[in-house]
């Protein structure tokens, strides 16, 4: 799981889960264990997560049942009514963890067919290519794979997991989420 900035530099990584581990449950567990260290979004902030997390405060998601994914705005057609807006918009904007994945995986080519190392071992390769990745990317120098137009694509899957939350902290946010999408809306 990883977590990054409008910069495309990663904030917080966590490797060593095994792949096929629910993502929602690996956040679940990064935001209750004090150990993990994750830096949890400050009040009135919030994390751009897809549709397989609950929208709740700090972790801001789309509407469901509406279009979603990015490149199916460009495959078909523009986005229609208020949701779709705010998910066209929700999309573009969390698309950018999606191409930091693709630049990494692109840029070092070990992680797209890890030798097989032991377990520990590969967990620390893939947190010095993230690692190597910020370095880079702070060095501020002209990188063809940085300032590539082309992100890489989505494999469109979002898992979903249930998970108890207050109704008023998910009111809170469903009305946060309504407040920006009526913005959107009114400001075309």
């Amino acid at each position: 799981m990883a977590v990054c900035d409008f910069d495309m530099r990663f904030t917080y990584v966590l490797a060593g889960w095994e792949g096929s581990a629910n993502d929602s449950r690996i956040l679940k567990e990064c935001i209750e264990n004090e150990a993990m260290n994750f830096p949890a979004p400050p009040a009135g902030k919030y994390y751009l997560v897809d549709s397989g997390y609950a929208n709740k405060p700090g972790y801001l998601a789309p509407f469901r049942g509406h279009t979603y994914h990015f490149q199916e705005y460009r495959r078909t057609r523009q986005p229609r009514g208020r949701e779709e807006v705010f998910n066209h918009r929700h999309s573009s904007l969390r698309n950018i963890i999606e191409r930091c994945f693709g630049l990494l995986k692109m840029r070092f080519a070990i992680l797209r067919a890890m030798p097989p190392y032991k377990f520990s071992t590969q967990v620390l390769i893939v947190m010095a290519c993230c690692t190597l990745h910020n370095f880079i990317r702070n060095q501020h120098q002209p990188d063809d794979l940085f300032d590539s137009n082309d992100p890489p694509q989505s494999d469109g899957e979002d898992d979903e997991i249930v998970e108890h939350v207050p109704s008023a902290q998910l009111r809170e946010m469903d009305q946060l989420r309504n407040t920006i999408a009526d913005r959107i809306w009114n400001s075309l």
